[in-house]
């Protein structure tokens, strides 16, 4: 199994104390280290919803996403699957991750259903798209939409 807990997760010394205006506030992960959240399904399996779990046992993993993401965990990125699947899920969602080779280090439920996110949080963000193929990240300039200054 290739999932560690949040514990072991911190004590891999990849989080650092950081402290703003003398203030301690929450660890930070070095600059070189990304943190992968991931969907499972339509992003690197077969879209499934949730009222068919059935079909989440056999499900197919897309081209190159198995061989992507797990480069990115030997690379020492943190992945973390982010899914709408519910904790009922949890077993057949753990299983087929591991039958099918994908390393993480965590996996958490009940990602909102319906798309269009967007997420506010006072670390960066960045988001990509996934359009059907799993590749290296490139640089890319886009509008987006930020809070006043």
């Amino acid at each position: 199994m290739f999932c560690v807990s949040m514990l072991e997760w911190q004590n891999m010394n990849l989080l650092h104390e950081k402290f703003e205006n003398g203030e301690h506030v929450s660890p930070q992960l070095e600059d070189t280290v990304k943190n992968y959240l991931i969907d499972i399904d339509g992003t690197i399996c077969d879209d499934i919803p949730n009222e068919e779990p059935e079909r989440m046992v056999t499900a197919q993993v897309y081209p190159d996403a198995l061989e992507t993401i797990n480069k990115w965990y030997n690379e020492g990125h943190q992945i973390c699957f982010f899914t709408a699947r519910t904790e009922e899920h949890r077993t057949v969602t753990e299983t087929w991750l591991r039958e099918h080779g994908f390393k993480y280090h965590t996996l958490l439920f009940g990602k909102p259903r319906g798309g269009n996110y967007h997420w506010i949080d006072n670390h960066l963000v960045r988001a990509t798209r996934y359009n059907g193929k799993f590749t290296d990240l490139v640089k890319r300039n886009h509008v987006i939409e930020v809070f006043d200054d």
